[in-house]
């Protein structure tokens, strides 16, 4: 073997040392653990020390274990706690195994249960030796979780507010332990999750779940555990370790021991006193003494409670310690009963309905304060038929928890609504007694007389001189119903106010009579009726203008339609000429008020032409009824000048932009030659004729056109088309075809499909196509047909 180096001697020499140390350290926890085996022995065989260790020694050598190891089982069966539960489920788990794998590697299983059992009493040991919360978690660290894989520990103390105080860690370097010395209220974190969830969590990788924790940097992949710290069913923090790996799923025995390792903190957490800092307040836990002096000082109703252990130790019930002078049962019992009684025996539905129970004990655990409004208590006594509300707080103070409810006035709380009622519906209410002359108002009455609140009240024979004086007789009629008829009464009046205010008031009262029929008390109330009133007056002057403007449209509608059938009747005789046939067709709007600016006109002009024309001015009512009069008239009288369809349209687009006040208007005009058979025509913003032939139908190529009334001047394009016999051409308004849900496209192509089944007559035609019209606008339509024999 070559020299070692410097170096190396020096690595072997500190190598050496730590395992010096480490044995010390081992022969003194195990010393420690023989020491508390051997005062046991004492206690149970009655003997002394020397004694007691010759004992320990002689069995040791008979079961041919060490002496430390026989001591440990002395403990767990002294002890039976969850430690010694702990090491008895380890120890049965290994003989299982031990037994399945038939006698195979039984030493190193053997030596590995001994050594948990020697582990968990070392720790025990160590944690309860400790001086601080700080060394405690060195012990642990050390000798119970090291072994377990564990590289990093950390000890919690819960805050009544909710935080979370570093109390103790091990594995963390310094700096990482000062930045996570303080954790606020409502922060999410490993620790705080195994705090509110109550059953610990065992989460297998720290990077996937995102939390943030203490030592995150350095073990971000590793596994975390953070189980609760309680004892006698109150949480006193959270235990949390840290691997350096993803940790496995572990089983039952090791998810046991680590409980019992978080037990063993909570003893010491019960004691801890978090130091003073920039993020802490003092925290003062006072006892149950104090927390009664507190209780006594509140002006609600307060219990101050105590946590009451079954015989195993866990919490099982409160005891009602104190309950204050305030203090009201709800099944009215006298206080003392209830003090010194069992939360649940005082009150056995606690654990049912209203679940008070269960937040008690949730703020007992955690130390998070609980705040409630207007929760139902009814059921927190058994057979008791009660309908309380109340406010709940509940808060823990050192050991004991103050529990405050203040139960909701029923009384108190109607007499409010009823305050609000009136003052909402300016009502005054009042009681005057005949005899003693003795009159009581509300402060809602004063206001409506306009009167402080110092004034005397009115009394009722002096209302007339506080009235209106047209209401004298109103008044006279409601105080002989009231006083002499002795009948309940009502009047409305105008109250006239000092401040020159008058109201207008509804007064409603009723008599109280004695036994003997007289008059002893007259009780009412007063409500102020101005905004009612004005509002009827308004609404009355709103029907008459409405009947008004009503009566006026009929009116107009009844003028235009007139002047539109007088124009245009309905029925027209057709125009019949040598080879050509004419008809027309006109559909008023089915709604009066809808009476529109349609026109039509097919005439024989003195040259031998014969005039068709369609138009359409915008909007209705009689202003479009006149002005529909003024363009068809006048495009009679320019077609007789024999000029073109466009030079026409182009006189009528002046007519219409200066003559009938701007209106706006489509048109179209053609002009058919009976001896040629061809046909000119023009548009003015109105959709093309139609042409059916050989059963075809198709609008005639558009031409340009701008609609009348838009432009002072401008030009219309003109058109030509030879008709053909049996040729049908059809003009017509928007009102056969418009849609509101379809486009003009789709509406049209129905009117060409229906256009092409041609009937016998025109007549027919015309009539087909207003019968299978889809149009949903409720306009007027005009249709103007030809055709050629």
């Amino acid at each position: 073997m070559p020299p070692l180096s410097p170096v190396g001697r020096l690595a072997a020499t500190v190598e050496r040392l730590s395992r010096e140390v480490r044995a010390a350290q081992a022969e003194a926890e195990g010393r420690a653990l023989i020491e508390l085996a051997k005062g046991i022995l004492v206690e149970r065989l009655g003997c002394g020390p020397a004694r007691a260790a010759r004992q320990l020694a002689e069995l040791a050598e008979q079961a041919q274990v060490t002496p430390l190891e026989l001591a440990v089982d002395v403990i767990n069966q002294a002890a039976r706690d969850r430690v010694s539960e702990v090491t008895d489920a380890f120890l049965a788990a290994t003989a299982a195994a031990e037994a399945e794998a038939a006698g195979e590697g039984t030493g190193s299983e053997d030596a590995e249960a001994e050594s948990a059992a020697v582990r968990l009493r070392a720790a025990e040991s160590g944690a309860l030796a400790a001086d601080d919360t700080q060394a405690v978690a060195v012990s642990l660290l050390e000798q119970a979780l090291r072994p377990l894989g564990a590289v990093a520990v950390a000890i919690w103390a819960a805050g009544a507010d909710g935080s979370l105080t570093l109390a103790g860690s091990a594995g963390f370097s310094p700096a990482e332990a000062a930045r996570w010395r303080y954790v606020p209220p409502d922060v999410v974190t490993v620790a705080r999750r195994g705090l509110t969830e109550r059953q610990g969590q065992w989460i297998a990788s720290l990077g996937r779940t995102g939390l943030p924790s203490i030592g995150r940097h350095q073990h971000p992949d590793g596994g975390r555990v953070a189980v609760p710290a309680g004892t006698g069913g109150r949480i006193h923090g959270v235990l949390e370790i840290v691997w350096a790996a993803p940790l496995a799923p572990q089983p039952p025995q090791i998810i046991r021991q680590v409980e019992a390792l978080a037990e063993l903190c909570a003893h010491t957490l019960e004691t801890y006193s978090p130091p003073l800092g920039a993020a802490q307040e003092p925290r003062v836990l006072p006892d149950a003494a104090e927390l009664m002096d507190l209780a006594d000082g509140l002006h609600d109703p307060a219990l101050v409670l105590v946590p009451h252990l079954d015989g195993s130790g866990n919490l099982g019930d409160f005891r009602i310690h104190h309950v204050n002078d305030r203090f009201l049962d709800p099944a009215g019992r006298p206080r003392a009963v209830v003090n010194g009684a069992l939360l649940l025996e005082a009150y056995p539905m606690a654990a049912g309905e209203s679940e008070l129970f269960q937040r008690v004990e949730r703020v007992y655990a955690t130390g998070e304060p609980f705040r409630a409004r207007r929760m139902n208590l009814t059921a927190l006594v058994d057979q008791v038929p009660l309908s309380a509300v109340a406010d709940i707080s509940i808060s823990r103070h050192g050991n004991a928890v103050l529990l405050i409810w203040r139960i909701e006035d029923e009384t108190a709380r109607l007499a409010s609504l009823l305050q609000h009622a009136q003052r909402l519906g300016r009502i005054g209410g009042f009681e005057e007694n005949l005899l003693t002359g003795e009159i009581t108002w509300n402060g809602q009455l004063f206001d409506l007389y306009g009167r402080p609140e110092s004034s005397t009240p009115v009394p009722l024979e002096e209302l007339p001189a506080h009235a209106h004086p047209d209401d004298a007789v109103t008044i006279g009629r409601f105080l002989r119903t009231l006083l002499h008829h002795r009948r309940p009464a009502s009047a409305a009046f105008r109250l006239q106010r000092p401040d020159g205010v008058t109201r207008h008031i509804r007064v409603v009262a009723e008599p109280v009579l004695d036994t003997d029929g007289r008059l002893l008390v007259v009780r009412g109330a007063y409500q102020d009726i101005s905004a009612q009133h004005w509002t009827e007056v308004a609404l009355a002057a709103t029907r008459d203008q409405l009947a008004h403007t009503e009566q006026q449209a009929s009116e107009r509608s009844r003028l235009a339609l007139q002047l539109q059938q007088a124009i245009m009747p309905p029925t027209h005789a057709p125009l019949r000429l040598p080879e050509l046939q004419v008809a027309v067709r006109y559909r008023p709007a089915e709604t009066e008020q809808l009476v529109g600016g349609d026109w039509y006109d097919a005439v024989v002009l003195p040259s031998g032409l014969v005039l068709l024309s369609v138009g359409d001015v915008a909007g209705h009512g009689i202003e479009a009824a006149t002005s529909m009069v003024v363009l068809r008239n006048a495009l009679r009288g320019l077609a007789v000048t024999g000029a073109g369809p466009g030079q026409l349209l182009s006189w009528l687009n002046m007519v219409a932009h200066h003559l009938t006040g701007e209106v706006t208007a489509t048109a179209v005009c053609g002009l058919y030659d009976p001896a040629t058979r061809a046909l000119r025509w023009a548009r003015a913003g109105h959709l093309p004729p139609v042409l059916v032939r050989e059963a075809e139908a198709a609008p005639l190529p558009l031409v340009k056109g701008m609609l009348l009334g838009a432009v002072p001047e401008t030009a219309y394009e003109e058109a030509e088309i030879q008709l053909a016999p049996e040729d049908t051409l059809l003009m017509y308004t928007d009102g056969l075809i418009e849609r509101r849900d379809r486009s003009v496209e789709e509406t049209l192509t129905h009117l060409l499909t229906t256009a092409r089944a041609a009937p016998s007559t025109l007549d027919q035609q015309l009539d087909r196509l207003l019968t299978y019209s889809r149009s949903d606008t409720d306009d007027d339509t005009c249709i103007v047909g030809i055709r050629v024999s």
